[in-house]
């Protein structure tokens, strides 16, 4: 369902979509570090003398230049997508949240008045529908994301209007009151995508890498960013570099504000046109 959520973190079969977009060699380097990984566990318990899958480069690919999106795109995406899910695309671009944290999100998990989410898990669903509760992707995964302030609104709003009751409801739920399939919400994801004029390819899952980018652009370290987006990638390459909570919301200050300044420039440009549609919902 175009980057939503994996129908198993440990075992998925490629779609027709994903090998028309990543190619033949990535599912075959995907394919090939299964049997390397299990070989290597063979060799540790001393079951076997060396690994036979030793083939160099075979379990490297090249991956595909991730899409961004513009602040007018993502706003045009979650007018599009329906109200009910509008918070979802910007959580899914500013959090920057993985689509199977989002869907385990409860209410004791945000703090509206400090603006903070505690993302403590994941709910994947798998191919039979059935949604299971689990750690997130990686250690880093468990974190604390702080919003920045033009979220507040909406983050208030959605609580008022769709989470369920109670310290253990659930922030995203469907129309009828029970957690969300990924089907479902997968035909909303596509109309809107098909309105807003995005690229076929163009998965939920890529708007995380529009917060990646416009957190950069605001002044965070790449630590930081991989910290407010749960990465644990580059370890060893930045040991040395620290990003605690102050710094985080100085991350969160500095994307509000280029949030912000792109929707005015967006808004002065469509003021000083005959006619336009107001595709932002500025503060």
């Amino acid at each position: 369902m175009d980057g939503w959520l994996p129908a198993s973190r440990t075992a998925r079969s490629p779609s027709p979509e994903r090998l028309r977009i990543t190619g033949a060699k990535t599912i075959t380097a995907e394919a090939y570090r299964l049997p390397k990984a299990t070989a290597e566990t063979a060799v540790d318990d001393e079951l076997i003398q060396r690994n036979p899958f030793r083939i160099k480069g075979a379990g490297k690919e090249k991956a595909a230049e991730r899409r961004i999106t513009t602040v007018a795109q993502v706003d045009a995406l979650a007018n599009a997508v329906g109200m009910r899910w509008r918070l979802m695309v910007y959580l899914g671009a500013y959090g920057p949240m993985r689509p199977e944290e989002l869907a385990g999100l409860r209410r004791r998990d945000v703090d509206v008045d400090d603006l903070r989410i505690r993302v403590r898990l994941a709910e994947p669903e798998r191919m039979d529908g059935r949604r299971v509760r689990g750690d997130t992707k990686s250690e880093a995964g468990t974190r604390t994301v702080i919003l920045p302030a033009f979220l507040c609104r909406e983050l208030r709003w959605h609580l008022e209007s769709y989470a369920e009751p109670g310290p253990d409801g659930l922030i995203f739920v469907g129309e009828k009151g029970a957690p969300f399939r990924r089907s479902t919400f997968g035909r909303k994801w596509r109309r809107a995508r098909e309105i807003v004029g995005m690229p076929e390819g163009f998965r939920f899952y890529d708007l995380r890498h529009t917060g990646h980018t416009l957190s950069t652009r605001s002044g965070a370290t790449l630590k930081e960013t991989m910290v407010r987006a749960g990465q644990s990638s580059e370890k060893t390459a930045l040991i040395c570099q620290h990003s605690d909570e102050e710094r985080q919301e100085g991350v969160a200050a500095g994307l509000d504000a280029t949030v912000r300044k792109a929707r005015a420039e967006a808004a002065k440009k469509r003021a000083e046109k005959p006619s336009g549609t107001n595709l932002a919902r500025d503060e």
